[in-house]
């Protein structure tokens, strides 16, 4: 495994330990019709939250364990930035932290594949 694959999977467990730190992970999926959008992050039909659990982190998770071509470019943390503002979800310390823990591993993330 390359180095860069080697990060991502690092990255990509941190996001979901994030998640799960911020409660922001479900235990059931969302609907068929719901996962099939075709709009950018799914925003006519998920929360970014379940965007990143059930599209971004099952798609990244098989390219990398597959060895297919990873994205060339990936810009996930100024999305999770815009989403998390002025929520509610970060106005205790502890989410505040795991919030911007979230995007710096989304950060790491799109920094790795970006080049």
């Amino acid at each position: 495994m390359s180095e860069v694959r080697r990060q991502l999977t690092i990255r990509l467990f941190a996001v979901e330990q994030h998640l799960r730190d911020l409660n922001a992970w479900s235990d059931s999926a969302p609907s068929p019709e719901a996962l099939a959008s075709d709009q950018p992050f799914a925003i006519d039909t998920l929360e970014f939250v379940e965007w990143l659990q059930f599209i971004f982190l099952p798609r990244m998770q098989d390219l990398v364990q597959s060895g297919a071509p990873l994205p060339a470019t990936c810009g996930i943390a100024p999305m999770a930035e815009e989403y998390f503002r002025g929520r509610s979800i970060v106005s205790e310390q502890s989410n505040e932290a795991n919030t911007e823990q979230l995007i710096a591993a989304l950060t790491a993330i799109d920094r790795l594949l970006s080049g």
